[in-house]
């Protein structure tokens, strides 16, 4: 299969997507809107303050305002809320991003569920959830509508095909399983303690591998012809996948990196651009 793989390039589909929204902000700010994204970070993870940093430059490279809220690490759960009231009542913060994993002692979905809805363009408080699992939500999961977003840009059908999803996180295995359940896919969501995963996904023709494991997924579980997407990243560049065993048998299949992590990223700016133009519009009433 190797010589027909269609590698599924996610920088592709990012800067497809970047031209889109540029002129949406152009737009915008003829009609007096800056659009505003505020990123929350709490504490010094090194690899936290690296996907914040990446955030704000894909902000500005765009025109996105990016405000940065930087916590110290003991800072507690009301401390936390507190703070992300102020961005809900701010009307030039269109969008609410709390950088995850918080510190241990911090109730990450207590804080999570403080973002205003309008305002929750990462998709990760429980209403987003849910109206994601009915297909009415603005502002889904960004990684699983970058997913999505993949398999559509190249034409990937998703209806009537089994799709095996690794992982079950809250924001990107059980949201993503949900969303291709939407698109008529018949979905199988595996975890840690799924037994004999490796028969479960010889069965996949697409393959969802979301369980932040470095090459977790090997090449002799893979049917095929399947379509394999690595929404993983872990130390090294590494993705979930086994990149080089799983490619001779796919018939498409995302880079680590260079795949779903470009796109996730531009998902996130198009979403407070989205929110941004709804302000405007709310103004216009």
């Amino acid at each position: 299969m190797s010589d027909n793989t269609l590698i599924l390039n996610g920088q592709t589909v990012a800067d497809y997507m970047r031209e889109e929204t540029g002129a949406k902000v152009k737009e915008l700010k003829e009609r007096g809107i800056q659009p505003c994204l505020a990123t929350i970070l709490v504490g010094d993870d090194p690899s936290s303050a690296t996907y914040v940093r990446m955030k704000g430059n894909a902000c500005a490279r765009i025109g996105v305002e990016s405000i940065k809220v930087v916590l110290p690490a003991e800072t507690t759960t009301e401390e936390l809320i507190q703070e992300i009231n102020k961005l809900n009542q701010d009307p030039s913060v269109h969008g609410i991003l709390l950088q995850h994993p918080v510190p241990h002692h911090i109730d990450e979905r207590a804080c999570f569920d403080t973002i205003s809805i309008e305002k929750d363009v990462d998709g990760v408080t429980t209403l987003g959830y849910a109206l994601n699992a009915f297909g009415e939500s603005d502002y889904p999961s960004c990684t699983p509508q970058a997913i999505i977003r993949i398999l559509d840009f190249y034409n990937i059908p998703m209806e009537g095909k089994h799709a095996v999803v690794i992982g079950r996180s809250p924001i990107l295995g059980k949201p993503v399983s949900a969303m291709l359940l939407n698109r008529n896919a018949t979905v199988t969501t595996c975890h840690s303690r799924t037994v004999n995963i490796e028969a479960i996904v010889k069965q996949a023709d697409i393959v969802v591998a979301a369980v932040g494991k470095p090459n977790f997924v090997q090449g002799d579980w893979i049917k095929p012809g399947a379509v394999i997407v690595d929404a993983g990243y872990n130390k090294g560049n590494i993705g979930d996948v086994d990149y080089d065993a799983c490619l001779p048998h796919s018939s498409a299949i995302t880079p680590v990196p260079g795949g779903v992590g470009p796109v996730t990223i531009a998902t996130l700016i198009e979403h407070t651009v989205k929110s941004a133009y709804k302000s405007l519009l709310k103004q216009e009433q």
